[in-house]
């Protein structure tokens, strides 16, 4: 779900302490574990993007963690299901992401939350592959903290997690197969974020002009292709 006001690393972890309130509150020994995925996932262990509208995420008792989620969304004037699983629905979801998760933080010693290991990230961003959001630029980011950290992605790495996740690399466009091959070759890490960010802002731009005069044409099947075409048209003139 896409909502209005941008979530930061600060204030995910103010709603995730009053959803770990709102269990405790309900009682009965009431407990549960969230996996923040996607954006979310980015922003609590990352800093080249500061924010996400998308709260995806994968969680256990998915009914009482409905009603929790909705009654702090209520309290903080947010929209049902301001954080979801909706993302389930996606492509890039896989029902072994849990197997490949990693403990982030436990809250009032009844919500324990969980982020996605690095490379299986990058997987699941790679089968996205959006040129219009920031699945591209996000795998560029990942690369480049990580090569920070003393704990370098490799061609290797990504590869094993793309077969665990989805069993080969047939969900995987050649635009993300290329990209992923030139962040992994690149020397300046931090350029081509850079780079793919206004990348992606301009993909946007365009695909919102087209999907304004034509509203019937895009969807996610030809987005890519779309952009490409509209693109190419700008640069000639």
């Amino acid at each position: 779900m896409y909502i209005d006001v941008p979530f930061t690393k600060e204030n995910v972890e103010l709603s995730l302490k009053e959803i770990a309130k709102e269990l405790k509150k309900r009682g009965r020994g009431a407990s549960a574990e969230i996996i923040l995925v996607g954006g979310a996932s980015i922003i609590v262990n990352y800093s080249f993007r500061y924010s996400s509208y998308d709260i995806d995420a994968m969680y256990s008792t998915p009914s009482l963690m409905k009603e929790v989620i909705n009654a702090v969304g209520d309290k903080q004037g947010l929209p049902n299901g301001w954080l979801n699983d909706d993302f389930k629905n996606t492509a890039s979801y896989s029902d072994k992401i849990v197997q490949y998760s990693e403990y982030y933080k436990t809250f009032s010693n009844v919500l324990s939350v969980r982020t996605v290991r690095a490379e299986y990230l990058i997987a699941m961003k790679l089968v996205s592959g959006r040129q219009y959001k920031k699945d591209l630029s996000d795998i560029a980011g990942i690369v480049y903290e990580q090569s920070l950290l003393g704990k370098p992605i490799t061609y290797e790495m990504v590869d094993t997690a793309v077969k665990n996740l989805y069993g080969n690399w047939d969900k995987i466009s050649d635009v993300s197969k290329e990209t992923l091959e030139k962040i992994l070759s690149y020397e300046n890490l931090q350029a081509l974020f850079v780079e793919l960010s206004e990348d992606e802002e301009k993909a946007k731009s365009v695909l919102s002009e087209i999907s304004r005069k034509y509203p019937q044409v895009v969807n996610k099947d030809n987005a890519d292709e779309i952009i490409k075409i509209a693109l190419e048209k700008k640069n000639k003139k």
